[in-house]
């Protein structure tokens, strides 16, 4: 059974950090792409940062330079670390893992983890 499980979010002020993390099980973790989207109410989901199979990152436009996407296959974990908070920021976090080669046809989605960021 495949999961995924986000932590990490909670309620932060303006300036301030959080670190997310996306636990996978049931996959070969190495053979995914992982992303992490956010959702804010009324909103779109929206990419916020992924990372390749083989470790390159790609972000959002909107947190280039406060936000930072990692992985570490030994652990099947991806983490996320938000510097620099903004209320806008504020959303519920999904991680999202998909396959590559002869994973290809995979995608699986976590629950999300919330993050509020007070002025």
């Amino acid at each position: 059974q495949v999961q995924l499980v986000e932590s990490g979010g909670g309620l932060v002020q303006a300036g301030g950090s959080l670190k997310l993390s996306c636990a996978a099980s049931g996959i070969t973790f190495s053979q995914y792409s992982i992303g992490w989207y956010r959702q804010a109410p009324g909103k779109q989901r929206d990419l916020v940062a992924s990372i390749s199979s083989g470790g390159s990152t790609n972000y959002a436009d909107s947190v280039k330079g406060r936000f930072t996407i990692s992985r570490d296959n030994s652990k099947n974990t991806v983490y996320l670390q938000m510097n620099s908070l903004k209320p806008e920021d504020t959303a519920v976090y999904y991680c999202n893992a998909k396959g590559v080669g002869v994973w290809h046809l995979n995608d699986y989605w976590g629950r999300g983890t919330q993050v509020t960021v007070s002025s």
